[in-house]
C-alpha cells in the first residue's frame, strides 16, 4: 500500500474480519524452500529464527504486546500426525510462549488441500472449520487475539479462524504470518 493509505480498495469494497495482518517475507526464494524443510522435512529447529524474523517486522511488536492471546491456526488431527508438529504452534511459542494457546482455537472438520484452489474456492473450503473451545469461550470476548500462521495466499483460512474468534466476542484480530505469497502472481 502506497504510504497513508489504510486500505486497499476489495478491502474498503468487504472488508476483512482481521483488523491487519502482517507478513515477514515473500513467499518465494529462498524462504519457499526454508518452509518446506520446516514443515514438510521434519525440521521443527527453524521455528526460533523464523519468528525472530517475524517479530522483527514493523507492527508485530505493537501486536504481540496487545494481544491478550496469541493463537496458532490449528492443523486437521489428519494433517498434524502426518507432519508431527503443528508449525504455527512452534512459531507462536517463540513469539509470545506466555500468551500462545494451542487449545482454545479448534479445527472442527478436516479441509480439503487449498493449494489448487482458486480464492471463492478456498473461502468454502474452510467455511466454518474453525471454532472456539465451547467450555472456554468467555476467554474471547472483549479480548485481543493475535492468529500465527505460517504462510498466507488468499487469507481464507485466516479469515475464518477470525470470524470464528469474532463471534466469540473478540475485540481485535489481528495476524502475523511468515511469508505471503505475491496476490498478483
Amino acid at each position: 500500500m502506497p504510504a497513508g493509505q489504510p486500505a486497499c480498495g476489495a478491502c474498503l469494497r468487504e472488508p476483512p474480519p482481521l483488523d491487519a495482518c502482517h507478513a515477514a517475507v515473500t513467499y518465494a526464494y529462498p524462504w519457499s524452500g526454508l518452509l518446506a524443510r520446516f514443515k514438510f522435512a521434519g525440521d521443527p529447529g527453524w521455528a526460533r529464527t523464523l519468528a525472530e524474523r517475524m517479530a522483527a517486522v514493523p507492527g508485530v511488536p505493537e501486536e504481540l504486546g496487545r494481544a491478550d492471546l496469541v493463537l496458532p491456526l490449528p492443523l486437521a488431527p489428519r494433517r498434524l500426525a502426518e507432519r508431527g508438529f503443528n508449525q504455527s504452534l512452534l512459531l507462536a511459542r517463540q513469539l509470545a510462549p506466555d500468551k500462545a494457546d494451542a487449545r482454545l482455537l479448534l479445527r472442527l472438520r478436516e479441509t480439503g488441500s487449498q493449494a489448487t484452489l482458486d480464492r471463492r474456492a478456498r473461502l468454502a473450503n474452510v467455511r466454518d472449520a474453525f471454532g472456539i473451545e465451547p467450555l472456554r469461550a468467555g476467554e474471547v470476548r472483549g479480548r485481543a487475539v493475535l492468529l500465527v500462521d505460517d504462510v498466507m495466499t488468499s487469507g481464507a483460512s485466516l479469515h475464518a479462524a477470525a470470524l470464528a474468534l469474532r463471534q466469540a466476542g473478540a475485540r481485535r484480530v489481528a495476524a502475523v504470518v511468515l511469508a505471503r505469497t505475491d496476490p498478483d502472481g
